[in-house]
């Protein structure tokens, strides 16, 4: 048998792995019968793949009463809390780690300052915070992966960074090099569009195959969900919707343009705005203080004129750019994550609007922005990219037939 020929096998073997976990995964408790039929394998080959999950305590079986009073039926179903994963944010000059399990439970957490430095001495660094909080925290627990989020670029599917704006990682090869020095599988990718996936495996758009979510912080982008999968260009990240161009006249964005929508939503310039209509003599309850996006939205739940003259104009662009992306996606559901949920009651509406009178009456379906469930969990995405890895079979292979 050929190289070819082999590594073809091992593709079939992944898939059909893969189609049967995500099965028992999504449809659980299921029977080896109905997932034979739901899958088209032959119940032999259903039969040695679960065999194979079970070996490798990936599945469980239980035992159900028969409707008949006859022989107790077996179904399958995954288990999760015996599988654990360190999710790495690696920020803007913050670090922060946590253990999960699968089941999306945390069991350890740190944040520490991560200050920038020349590329090795940073890899270093990153690596040696990962192993110590692996050994002081996840030593007898049975670690599946590493999961390192990011802003910024990356090229996920080959494990690469193509831009961190905070770190000089362009063009590191970063899952292969801290795979190599913690001898566990690492998968990387965009901090939003990892969060977009948590909130489909474990959020508010758990029950919608089509989604956005959009975030709103330092920058502005967006994580699209369609068909379950996070939507990608050749492996590469996607929907920077910050960098939609609003206004010709506008400031000049970070990207090199002018006048894009995170010179006019994102929270430095939300406080800008803030700071300079102050400056021109604005009366405001926010005089005086230190202005910070919840002070903004504070002020302006309690009707300050200055606050709520920025958080309309701020709801009414961003609601504009939303209805272009559920003219281009049509989801069912969109999220809103960010410190403008904690004005919800100003913003949402103004952006409902923008999408219902904007974009198509069929794709907006009626449905309203919602807040998304992860606001404060900056980790999250890292579980849902093995979650991931797992369903679609490249982690489930690795586990199922170690390499010696």
């Amino acid at each position: 048998m050929t190289h070819g020929q082999i590594a073809n096998v091992d593709l079939v073997k992944q898939v059909n792995s893969s189609a049967v976990y995500r099965l028992i995964d999504s449809r659980g408790p299921i029977s080896r019968v109905r997932i034979a039929e739901l899958s088209h394998l032959a119940p032999a080959s259903v039969t040695k793949i679960t065999r194979a999950l079970l070996e490798q305590g990936l599945i469980q079986e239980l035992e159900h009463q028969a409707s008949t009073g006859g022989r107790r039926a077996i179904s399958l179903t995954t288990v999760t809390r015996d599988f654990y994963l360190v999710s790495v944010k690696l920020g803007r000059e913050e670090l922060q780690l946590t253990l999960y399990d699968l089941a999306g439970q945390h069991h350890a957490h740190q944040v520490l300052p991560f200050p920038r430095r020349e590329r090795d001495v940073l890899l270093a660094a990153l690596h040696r915070h990962i192993a110590d909080f692996m050994q002081r925290h996840a030593g007898t627990h049975r670690l599946m992966a590493v999961a390192v989020i990011m802003p910024g670029l990356t090229d996920a599917q080959a494990g690469r960074v193509i831009h961190h704006p905070s770190y000089p990682l362009a063009g590191v090869p970063l899952a292969q090099a801290l795979g190599d020095a913690l001898g566990l599988p690492v998968f990387i990718g965009n901090d939003i569009r990892a969060q977009a996936l948590a909130e489909h495996y474990y959020g508010a758009s758990k029950d919608s195959l089509d989604s956005v979510l959009v975030s709103v912080h330092h920058g502005v982008g967006a994580g699209i969900i369609t068909e379950g999968r996070i939507f990608k260009s050749q492996g590469r990240d996607v929907a920077e919707i910050g960098h939609i161009h609003m206004d010709p006249l506008g400031d000049r964005c970070d990207c090199g343009n002018v006048g894009c929508l995170e010179t006019m939503v994102a929270d430095a310039a939300l406080l800008h705005q803030a700071s300079r209509m102050l400056a021109q003599g604005y009366d405001s309850s926010l005089a005086g203080q230190a202005l910070t996006m919840s002070a903004l939205c504070q002020a302006a739940l309690a009707d300050d004129r200055l606050a709520l003259t920025i958080l309309r104009r701020a709801a009414e662009r961003l609601g504009q750019a939303v209805a272009i992306v559920v003219n281009l996606f049509n989801p069912q559901q969109v999220l809103l994550s960010g410190a403008l949920c904690e004005a919800e009651e100003i913003v949402f509406p103004i952006i409902n609007r923008a999408i219902t009178h904007q974009s198509l009456p069929g794709f907006h379906q009626g449905q309203p922005i919602i807040r998304a469930r992860f606001q404060d969990d900056q980790t999250i995405g890292g579980l849902a990219l093995v979650k991931r890895a797992l369903l679609e079979g490249e982690l489930l292979q690795r586990i199922m037939e170690p390499k010696s």
